[in-house]
Order: C-alpha cells, then structure tokens, then sequence
C-alpha cells in the first residue's frame, strides 16, 4: 500500500460558530482597550442594540456583562497567569488574543461555565475574531490555563505575602501595586481590612436610586418595585437598593425624572452638606462642579424645600447639558452655568453653601470603573493637585462668611482628600479664613466614621463609593 493511501481524509471546512454573548463582550473589552472608553459607557448601547435585532434575552445580557465587568477586574490576576501560559512576553501578545485569552480565563477561573464549554467556546470566539492560525494558539494557552482552579494559580503566580506584602495583594485582588499601597497608607490598619477592601473592589455593586425630595419618596419606589423588588437605603433616606437585575430605567419617577440613579456615598454627601449648622441666611446654594448632575438634583431638591435658589456650574458645556436635564422640573428656583469654578462668574461671598465634588483620580468608584485602576499613574495624581486646591481656595472665596463649604472627591488617596484642604486653610498670605465642622454627626447612624472632623466613607464599610467629605465654615 502506497504512503498516499494510508494518509486520513481531510477532515472538511467547519465555519466558526458565532456567538452573540462572547462576540459582544469582546468588542466591550475592545473599545475600552483601544478608545480609552469606559465599559459602564460602552456596554449599555451594546446590548441595548442586541435586544433590538433580537440576538440576546436578560440571561444573555447578564452573562455579557458578567464577561466584561469580570474580566475587567480581575485583568491582573489573569495577565500574572496568562503570562505563565505562553511562551512569549505577555507585551508581545497582540492585544485582541489577550482579550479573547482574558474572556476565556474569566470563564475558567471566574465563573461555573464547565472547563469544556470554557475553553471550547473561547476557541471559536477566537476563530470568529482573529482567525483559525492564532485560535489554535488560544487553544493552547486556555488548556494549560484549565489546569489549575484559581486558588491553584494564585499560590503558583503571587509572591508569599511575607516576603512582599504589597505585590501579593496586588496580585491576588488584581489591583496595581501603588493602587494598593496608596489605599492601604489611607486606610490604615492591618491585612484584614485592606484584603477586604481590595475584595469589595472586584465584586458587582448594587445599583441605588435616589428618590428627589418634593418630587417622589424612597416608599413610592419601594412601592413601585413591589416585593422582592428593592430595599431601603443603609443610610440615606432617599435611597432605595434595587434587586438584583432590576431595571431603573423601567420606573416612572427615574423616566421623569423625579428620581435618579446615584450612588449611597454621593447622596450622603449632599445631605450633609445641607444639613451642615449655618447661621445667619440660607437663600443661595451653589454646586461648584456640578457635571453630571446627580448631586446637583438632590441639592437642588433639598434646596427647593427651604425656599432657597440652587446654581449649578459646570465647565464643560456638553457635561453642563446633563446638568440641565437632570434639574429639568426641579420643584424650586435653579439656575444652570457654563463656568469654570476656579474663575467664577459670581461675586466672592455670594453663597451661604457650596459644594465642590472636585475632579479626581476616581480610586474610589474601581467597584464601577474597573478599567480605571489600570489607566491611573501615581504621576496622574500631581496634575489633579492644582486644579483641586484652586476649586477648593474659590470655593471659600465664593461663600459668605458664616457659610459653609464641603470639599468632596470620590478618592480616598490621602494626597486627593486631606492633604488639601490642610493646605488650603492653612495657607497664609489669603483673605479667607476657614475652620472644620465635624461632619460626622451630619451622617447619623452611619458607622466606622473615623476620628474626624472629616469623613471617608468605604466600600467594604458602608457599601458606598469611597466617597470623601470635608466641611468647612469660612470665618474671615
């Protein structure tokens, strides 16, 4: 018998199977890799349009999310693994097969899909987006991945926390190493706490609405979401937890615009700031910073219910558009600006109360924007410096004295929160004099405040943002 005889057929031509989940979560990963765009931004329109052409029903919107929000934040972990697996640098692995390598170890290592399914449907991902030549490739590198579960490769990829405390951690909770460190420098404490932190980074936050005062009430939510639907805020009375996969879109009041979706951390920092001792007037509020506009709305709201006039500014004409619609039949007086806080368009001493939610590194919101974690740079914190002492230092010029200032940033980085307002009322040579008002009573029944006078708030803690607040009363 000849050699040609004995050679197999050739197995016929198998097309890819595409699948809408996977196709969708890889082109999420892809914009936020090569656009800088954010995944809470991309993902929405998504599958707002795969619902539209009829691919995708709740279960496969769910898991689409959970591929791309997973994936996002565990992306440390799964480069430290990843990169044992192949047998080049992992810089030198195209950045679409890292993404389809990082979907299918969130499958293997972060999921219950079976090792089979995994690993199987990561291939034909692979085929579909990059071609049959590197979806072999994939392959290979997913079947050494499935050899191990992931507490298996942790023990094989981090550094033993006693010879490197940080870099362990790092790996372990997938957060760059001066991530870690700087949350750990304003945290405090020992190993438990930070693990738990580094933990409430990486899991799914809930979704809370706001319910505007004079306009609904957190009882006509719950109401509306029925049994099982939602549950009270923790801590603000205007606040309701939505069930999970449940749609604030699909109510009434957040359609009109009577509530909204804001976190927990932001609603207690416009209450408190309205709740803040003042004597004297209370006629004009002004929100420095105003874009997007959750704050400003309940500002707003509270505002109207005193009789007093709320300002919002906002620099950016577009991010000054939402503002605007966010207040849209606010019930009291409001007026929205296109103005940049550190140049005010307003007289000094023109408020009785005034809040700056001042731009930020954003280290306290990695529950919702996991791909920030990756983009900051320690050096990205020197440029956020001076634009925050300037928001601050106009802030205290902009209020009367007697009036009251809240400085907050959605940071907990000690270089972002109370290292600048140190600076700023301790600075000699101005006009302005400012002294702290202890905000902690202004959060009542809320725990582990700290020994003030200002006040961080935690994920693992409070299950809010790590929002930050100072609250200031200018006295000369």
């Amino acid at each position: 018998m000849s050699q040609q005889s004995r050679r197999r057929p050739s197995q016929p031509y198998r097309p890819p199977q595409k699948d809408p989940v996977r196709i969708l979560a890889f082109d999420a990963l892809r914009a936020v890799d090569e656009r800088d765009a954010y995944a809470n931004l991309v993902l929405p329109p998504l599958l707002r349009r795969a619902r539209e052409q009829g691919d995708f029903d709740s279960r496969d919107a769910a898991l689409a999310t959970e591929l791309v929000y997973g994936t996002l934040r565990r992306q440390g972990t799964y480069d430290a693994i990843i990169a044992e697996c192949v047998d080049r640098p992992l810089r030198e692995v195209d950045p679409p097969v890292l993404d389809v390598l990082s979907l299918g170890a969130h499958q293997l290592l972060g999921t219950r899909i079976p090792t089979h399914a995994a690993v199987s449907a990561s291939v034909e991902l692979a085929r579909v987006v990059l071609g049959d030549g590197r979806a072999k490739f994939v392959n290979a590198v997913l079947r050494r991945v499935s050899q191990h579960d992931l507490d298996g490769w942790l023990d094989r990829v981090a550094p033993p926390y006693d010879e490197d405390p940080e870099d362990h951690l790092a790996v372990v909770h997938s957060h760059p190493r001066w991530v870690v460190s700087a949350l750990w420098d304003a945290l405090g404490g020992g190993r438990a706490g930070i693990e738990d932190l580094l933990e409430a980074d990486n899991e799914r936050p809930e979704v809370t609405l706001v319910a505007r005062p004079g306009r609904s009430s957190a009882g006509e939510l719950l109401d509306l979401l029925g049994e099982g639907g939602g549950l009270p805020g923790r801590w603000s009375p205007y606040a309701v937890r939505l069930a999970e996969g449940g749609e604030p879109g699909a109510l009434d009041p957040v359609r009109e615009g009577r509530a909204g979706v804001q976190d927990e951390g932001s609603q207690l920092v416009a209450v408190a700031l309205a709740g803040a001792p003042l004597d004297g007037p209370d006629e004009r509020w002004l929100d420095g910073c105003a874009g997007p506009g959750g704050k400003a709305a309940l500002l707003g709201a509270l505002a109207a219910e005193r009789g007093a006039v709320l300002v919002a500014a906002e620099k950016q004409p577009h991010r000054a558009r939402l503002v605007e619609r966010a207040l849209a039949g606010n019930p009291g007086p409001y007026q929205v600006v296109t103005a940049d806080g550190t140049r005010p368009a307003w007289r000094p001493g023109t408020f009785d109360r005034v809040l700056v939610d001042v731009p930020c590194s954003g280290l306290g919101a990695l529950r919702r924007r996991p791909e920030a974690r990756w983009r900051r740079r320690p050096e990205d914190l020197d440029g956020f410096a001076p634009l925050q002492r300037a928001l601050l230092r106009e802030a205290l010029e902009s209020v009367r004295v007697g009036g009251v200032v809240g400085y907050a940033t959605c940071s907990p980085h000690l270089a972002e929160t109370r290292a600048v307002v140190e600076d700023v009322i301790e600075a000699r040579g101005g006009s302005v004099r400012a002294e702290w008002i202890d905000a902690r009573p202004l959060m009542p029944g809320v725990p582990a405040l700290g020994d003030g006078p200002d006040v961080q708030l935690w994920p693992h803690l409070h299950g809010t943002d790590a929002m930050y607040l100072a609250l200031l009363r200018r006295t000369a």
